[in-house]
């Protein structure tokens, strides 16, 4: 379970109280999640989620986070609302952490996605794009480009111990991002993470978007080459097209691309694909046997890079064929 810190029944009760939420029911952690500690609470005014923020999450970056919810919640976007206590807070402490209670999203994250899933979440992408654009606070990105070089030498040669040649694979492939990368898009706010267990579905319709701890300040259609990444490979590594198109065309429908977007996005995937691979392979070589979490193959990233590498145009994504 991931559940970093424990909360004692007398902790939560105090904190409990200087909300509207009336008594707790019943508690309990959650076991998904990697970066934070989150627990189910029940109290006499339903269901809510108790969130600790781990060490890996700066505090400082918390209000934008916890901000950027309530914004796109008050924009019609399906995602959950921190409550504020009786003080107008968001941000509290508990056990040590800083911590929030978050309203309860019901519906359930899709394991093997169809080219309908890919479909609605290219029009909630959009949606959120669109709602984020008049957001006052901002984030960089410390994940993108220039961030990812410290963590490819922080792995160094142990990266050949995930397959042979794999270290010189990517610092040829990182130098070419680094020249390439393209600077001039479309900026606004981007989830950053928006992977299958991210979004909830409740039957063919999202419920919610959640998990916005890598939320940030960047190019638009990098948030999409994102997505390509996460939701339209099949377990066997090939790329689905129809699940591509299904994406490319709902999103574009509400947010159409420029001609710059378009012409990148082969690019932007590129990328997309080697800042999870880098963050897998460190987390790959340094995490210990006992941690709580078990660290995600790095290969299957391996494969989703070479194949990105390999297109020429946006086209081959399905999208102005």
């Amino acid at each position: 379970m991931a559940v970093y810190t424990e909360v004692s029944d007398e902790e939560l009760s105090a904190f409990i109280a200087d909300y509207d939420l009336g008594n707790v029911l019943s508690f309990k952690g959650i076991a998904e999640g990697v970066e934070n500690t989150n627990y189910l609470i029940h109290t006499e005014a339903g269901p809510h989620i108790l969130t600790l923020y781990e060490k890996r999450v700066k505090e400082e970056d918390l209000p934008f986070f916890l901000g950027l919810m309530e914004h796109l919640s008050a924009s019609g976007l399906a995602c959950p609302v921190p409550v504020r206590d009786r003080e107008g807070r968001m941000l509290r402490e508990i056990a040590g952490r800083p911590a929030a209670i978050i309203t309860f999203l019901e519906g359930l994250w899709i394991r093997r996605p169809s080219a309908e899933h890919c479909a609605a979440l290219g029009a909630t992408l959009a949606k959120l794009h669109l709602s984020g654009q008049g957001f006052a606070m901002s984030r960089p990105n410390a994940l993108s480009v220039g961030g990812w070089r410290p963590l490819y030498e922080a792995s160094g040669k142990r990266t050949d111990e995930i397959a042979d040649g794999l270290y010189d694979e990517l610092g040829r492939e990182l130098k070419t991002l680094e020249a390439e990368w393209p600077r001039d898009l479309p900026q606004g706010v981007i989830h950053a993470d928006l992977f299958p267990d991210n979004v909830f579905f409740l039957g063919r319709n999202i419920s919610g978007v959640i998990d916005f701890y890598f939320a940030c300040n960047d190019a638009l259609a990098y948030d999409i080459a994102i997505c390509l990444n996460a939701w339209c490979f099949e377990p066997d590594a090939a790329f689905n097209i129809t699940k591509a198109r299904a994406l490319l065309r709902s999103y574009t429908e509400m947010r159409p691309f420029s001609k710059e977007e378009f012409d990148v996005l082969p690019m932007l995937a590129r990328g997309a694909a080697m800042r999870f691979l880098l963050t897998r392979v460190y987390d790959w070589l340094n995490t210990s046997a006992e941690a709580l979490v078990r660290p995600k193959d790095p290969n299957e990233y391996v494969r989703k890079l070479r194949f990105h590498r390999s297109v020429a145009s946006t086209r081959e994504y399905g999208l102005g064929e």
